[in-house]
Order: structure tokens, then C-alpha cells, then sequence
């Protein structure tokens, strides 16, 4: 018989313990919506080595690399409203949320440079901006379900294939993507044209 008692509980901050764990997993996800029921709501995957930070016990920013679509980010300008979610592939189960208000900060926002700045050799080639997120619940649960299973190494296809572009023309690329320009709902995504670095 698995013993339940003490699984699913709520934190006023990320405790260490906490802070360990998500600095531990090698994936997260994030998950947004338009405020239309209609609309759809969108869950990604996030990766990429040291592209996440904790910044303190409330707040945690990643990087946001371009892509074919940019629906958090539309989603974020339109209501803010965010959840990360981390679970373990390997040891005791656990999944952890971070339900909260997230706000990309873009290249032309005074604020830019100092965040990416503490990404170190994190920030690379494609950045659009670093998304902020504030915590307003942080929860756990069992995560009984999830799989066990194994970490073998970094992809490095996006780096590369955006490592051959200079800025300008990652810039060219962001403006001919419709999914960039505005979300899959047609909500305002990236604000055009992408400032330079």
C-alpha cells in the first residue's frame, strides 16, 4: 500500500528544498491561455541548459528563444496569466506548479540587459526576451504516474541552426513567421520589427 498522507501541498515561497529540485530538472513546461473560452490554451516544453532562473524565493525569468510560434508571449501580453510545471524522471515522485503572472521583457526594455546578464553562457543566438514570472501559488503533488526516465544529453539543433544567422537576419525571420506576429487566436505576439542586441 503507498502511503498518501503529506502528498499535494501549497508553499508561501520556493523553499530550498524546492529551489533544488527545479534547478535538478532538465525540462519544464509552461502552459498559458487567451482570456477568449474560445481560444486555445498552449503548453510547451522548455529546455536548454541554464535557461532558467530562480531569482529570488517568489520569482523565477527564462529565456525565450524564437521559434515558428510565440503564444506565451501573446498570451502574456493579453492577460499575464502563467503556470510552470516541473516533474521528476528520476527519484522519489514529484510534480511542483508555479501558478503566478508572467511578463516577457523584450530587447528594448531597459531591464534587458541586466537580466540576461545573469544567464551567463545560457543566452545565445535567437533570444526575443526574458519571460518574468511571479509566483502567486506554489504547489506540489505525487507524481506517482509520471515515468521513470533517463537524461542523455542537450539537443543543440536550435542553437546551431540560429548560431548560422546573424541578428539581422534572425530579425528578417521573426517578421516573415505569421505564428510571430500574432498568436494562433490573432492576438499581438512579438512586438515588430525586433530591436537589434
Amino acid at each position: 500500500m503507498i502511503d498518501t498522507a503529506g502528498m499535494g501541498k501549497e508553499y508561501e515561497r520556493i523553499e530550498p528544498r524546492l529551489w533544488e529540485f527545479i534547478e535538478n530538472q532538465k525540462v519544464f513546461f509552461v502552459a498559458s491561455a487567451p482570456l477568449d473560452g474560445a481560444g486555445h490554451v498552449n503548453l510547451s516544453p522548455k529546455g536548454r541548459q541554464g535557461t532558467l532562473r530562480i531569482l529570488d524565493d517568489r520569482t523565477v525569468a527564462y529565456l525565450d528563444f524564437g521559434g515558428s510560434h510565440a503564444e506565451t508571449v501573446a498570451h502574456l501580453r493579453e492577460n499575464g496569466r502563467i503556470t510552470l510545471m516541473w516533474c521528476a524522471f528520476e527519484g522519489p515522485p514529484k510534480v511542483l506548479r508555479l501558478h503566478g503572472r508572467g511578463e516577457p521583457v523584450f530587447r528594448d526594455d531597459p531591464r534587458f540587459a541586466e537580466l540576461v546578464a545573469g544567464f551567463g553562457e545560457a543566452d545565445g543566438p535567437a533570444l526575443r526576451a526574458v519571460v518574468v514570472v511571479s509566483a502567486e501559488r506554489i504547489s506540489d503533488s505525487c507524481g506517482f504516474a509520471v515515468p521513470f526516465m533517463d537524461y542523455r544529453e542537450e539537443r543543440l539543433m536550435h542553437a546551431e541552426y540560429f548560431g548560422r544567422k546573424s541578428d539581422e537576419e534572425f530579425r528578417e525571420y521573426t517578421n516573415k513567421k505569421p505564428y510571430n506576429i500574432e498568436s494562433i487566436d490573432g492576438l499581438p505576439a512579438v512586438p515588430l520589427p525586433l530591436p537589434p542586441r
